[in-house]
């Protein structure tokens, strides 16, 4: 909006939260619809880019919305690809590193093809998403449409939700209760942690591009989570303790991306650092917890 677009905001709410853009709303060039993009959507007027980014990502919610969470990566694609196409418009599909599932290759180049379990609990945002993928490039090979793939891997920020399921939010809201952080298997399984604004730079500048193939979004800082565990205790001041779980079935080992394409296409890489990023998202979730936010 800065740069001077007129952005139609569309969202279900499943798990979007309307406060997030309160700020937006009295804006002229800003327009909210809910709206579940899983059935047929229809925008009045030109329209240059549809940006597809719907769907449940935390393995909570796509734990408890298993259906909705195929539809949005499926039925929804079509339909965003089809308003796309009807406008002429740029389609920009946001996939996920779970293409690559439990990873065999280490960091995870564009190239490879995953290693997926189709029938996990896990599948289907898994699947989904690699669906989303083909898609979106037979619509590129079959009808000519400018699209771009970001494939996004652990990202983090203010605005996360406090009952995210994933890790820092998890972690944080421990921490900040000084409650047990709670640590899946030894906790030796890595992420790679990417701030939300280094994030949407890099999607910002793909967006810009004619490339259309797969294009690594994250952070080449892995970490295990018993190391993001006790990082996060330490930069909130808790005094919490670490507790094992557990590890959830098909939990990946490792995720760290090959940022080659990026670097190449994209002129990008991030620049935040995991420190500075979790301050500003711990000063973010305790100011929340103070007002007793869900």
């Amino acid at each position: 909006m800065a740069d001077g677009w007129k952005v139609d905001c569309v969202d279900n709410l499943v798990t979007g939260a309307s406060e997030n853009i309160v700020h937006l709303r009295r804006k002229e060039s800003f327009q909210f619809l809910q709206h579940n993009v899983s059935e047929p959507l229809y925008i009045e007027g030109p329209v240059d880019a549809v940006l597809h980014f719907a769907s449940p990502a935390s393995p909570i919610d796509y734990a408890d919305h298993p259906i909705a969470t195929m539809k949005v990566g499926t039925l929804g694609t079509h339909n965003m690809l089809g308003l796309a196409r009807a406008k002429s418009a740029v389609f920009f599909l946001a996939s996920t590193s779970e293409v690559y599932g439990d990873p065999s290759v280490h960091p995870q180049p564009e190239t490879y093809w995953g290693n997926v379990n189709p029938v996990g609990p896990r599948a289907v945002y898994d699947e989904a998403k690699r669906a989303a993928e083909a898609f979106t490039m037979a619509y590129h090979r079959t009808h000519g449409m400018a699209t771009r793939i970001v494939r996004i891997f652990n990202t983090f920020g203010p605005r996360m939700r406090i009952n995210d399921g994933r890790a820092v939010p998890n972690f944080l809201v421990q921490a900040l209760n000084n409650e047990p952080i709670t640590v899946y298997g030894k906790g030796s399984q890595t992420r790679s942690l990417c701030y939300v604004d280094d994030l949407i730079e890099g999607i910002v500048r793909l967006l810009a591009t004619d490339y259309s193939d797969p294009v690594n979004i994250g952070s080449e800082n892995e970490v295990t989570m018993l190391q993001l565990a006790t990082l996060i205790r330490d930069l909130s001041g808790s005094s919490s303790g670490i507790v094992f779980k557990p590890l959830p079935e098909d939990d990946p080992k490792q995720r760290r991306p090959d940022l080659t394409r990026a670097r190449q296409i994209l002129r990008w890489e991030p620049t935040t650092s995991l420190d500075a990023g979790l301050n500003r998202t711990i000063a973010y979730f305790r100011e929340r917890l103070r007002r007793g936010s869900n």
